[in-house]
């Protein structure tokens, strides 16, 4: 698969999406729901609620490119609705790879005045 590059602009579809929508439909949510325009720069990435599909949408220069890739055993480590609305193309080929992109967060601070 042509990966794309580090430094592109990756926008992650936070909600489940049906992966039977081809171009016209996920344009659409981009559009629509997302609030951008799929023509922008931007790789645009959707994830089915099984977590086992995911497909790419992107402009070209003069059309439409839709990748897509289908897991035959594992699941991909889908952000969901914690999902980062904005990522880099770096990030995404992790995503592709099964690595889990969310930010490790430590556990919060605990202050306390007294011992009781």
């Amino acid at each position: 698969m042509i990966r794309p590059e580090d430094e592109v602009a990756v926008y992650l579809y936070a909600e489940y999406v049906d992966m039977r929508k081809s171009i016209d439909g996920l344009a659409t949510l981009v559009e629509q729901q997302a609030g951008q325009s799929p023509f922008n720069q931007t790789v645009y990435v959707f994830c089915n609620r099984k977590r086992d599909k995911i497909k790419l949408l992107c402009w070209e220069r003069n059309g439409f490119v839709l990748w897509y890739k289908r897991l035959e055993k594992f699941r991909f480590k889908w952000p969901g609705n914690e999902a980062p609305e904005a990522i880099d193309g770096g990030l995404l080929n992790q995503l592709l790879d099964g690595y889990d992109i969310r930010p490790k967060a430590p556990h919060p601070t605990l202050e306390y005045t007294t011992l009781l």
